[in-house]
Parts: structure tokens; sequence; C-alpha cells
């Protein structure tokens, strides 16, 4: 059962990823939605195998945001109700992530690159909703940058590795999915969508773990503070 849980659920989520990703032509179309979502429904289950113990608020608040988001694959379909699941998974996200808020002065100042970085994507946004007669989504759009950077950097701010790296990887996915559908054609932007998604939303599961990892770490020698630092 161990290794069922160690192994098998994360193999399964990598193999039901790449077959969605690369889309097999005997896949009925009818069927790629039920496709994209099984990634996610394996992601949830693996999220639940790693609940630490004690089960805090952060860990039941992170899994909510997995559950929303995973109502953001399907609900996309319908742009901006596809959005707001998205946008309220995030919200839960940044939730999670102030429970476990451990300060330092470089995890506090990289909110400058956040915020450089949304400013650029906002502006060539909002250019671009505008050229393209879709000024009704500035708002959503501009909110939902707001909130995604917010997200990353609350991750940073936990120092939990994992959550940053599945933090950043959503940013670059939702990053080339917003400049394909409003800036301009990206080269293989569902691979690059769909890969980098999934590895966030299986990082940011993961994450759940971490403290667990450190605790493991620090019981062979290592130093607690060398252990948990980023």
């Amino acid at each position: 059962m161990h290794l069922i849980k160690k192994y098998g659920l994360p193999l399964l989520i990598l193999l039901f990823a790449l077959f969605y990703i690369w889309n097999p032509s005997f896949v009925p179309s009818s069927l790629r939605m039920l496709f994209k979502l099984i990634p996610m429904w394996l992601i949830i289950a693996y999220s639940f195998t790693l609940l630490p113990t004690p089960r805090k608020r952060e860990h039941w608040l992170l899994i909510i945001g997995l559950f929303f988001c995973m109502l953001g694959d399907y609900l996309l379909q319908w742009f901006v109700i596809g959005l707001s699941a998205f946008l309220i998974g995030h919200l839960f996200y940044i939730s999670s992530f102030v429970h476990s808020f451990t300060f330092t002065k470089p995890r506090f100042i990289s909110i400058i690159i956040f915020l450089v970085y949304g400013g650029f994507m906002g502006i060539k946004l909002t250019e671009a909703l505008q050229g393209n007669n879709e000024s009704a989504l500035i708002i959503p759009v501009i909110f939902y940058i707001i909130v995604i950077i917010s997200m990353s950097w609350t991750a940073i701010m936990t120092g939990n590795m994992l959550a940053i790296v599945g933090s950043i990887l959503f940013l670059i996915s939702d990053s080339i999915l917003a400049w394909n559908k409003f800036v301009a054609d990206i080269e293989y932007s569902s691979i690059l969508i769909m890969s980098t998604y999934y590895a966030a939303q299986f990082c940011l599961a993961r994450s759940l773990g971490w403290k667990s990892v450190v605790k493991r770490n620090t019981s062979v020698g290592a130093h607690p503070t060398e252990s948990s630092k980023v």
C-alpha cells in the first residue's frame, strides 16, 4: 500500500497527463474533457495521501484550492466562469500559504519582481483586449493577474520549495494561455500550457508533505534552518 501511495498515484498522474497533452488521434473529441479532468482527480486523491498529522486548516484550504481549479478545467469552455473558478482556487491557495508565512527580507522583496511582471502583463493584455473589442474582459483579467501574482508571492513567503515551484509553474501556464488567447499565437501553446499546469498542481499537492520531508532531513543530521531556507 505504501508503494502504491508513493509511486503508483504519481505514475498514474504522469501517464494520464501525457495521454491528454499529446491527444492521441484515436480518442474521440467527446471524451477529451474526461481525459483532461482525470489527472486533476488523481492529483486531488494524491493530496489526501499526503496530509500530515496533525491536519491543520491550511492543509484543507490547499485541497479546496485544488478542487476549484479542477472545476475551472471544465468551466474554462465558458471563459469568465472558468476564470472565476480558478480565481477562487487561487484565493484558497493564498489563504493556505498565509498560515505558513515565514518572513525573510529576500522573500519579501521578491514582491517587486511580481509587481513588475504583473504590470507588464496587465498592460499588454489590456492593449490586446481593447484592440480585439473585448474591453469587457479587462477588469476580470486584471483582477485575475493580481490574484495569481499574489498567490505566487505568498507561496514564496512560506519557504516551501514545492509550493514555490508549483505557484511559479501555474503563473507560467496562465501567462502562456493568456498571451496565446489574446496577444499572439504561441507555437505548441497547448502542450506548454497543460504540461506546466499539471506539473504546477502536482507540486502544490506534493507541498503538503514538505514539512515531513524537512523533518526527515533534520533527523539525519541536517540543521533545521538549513533544511527550510530558500
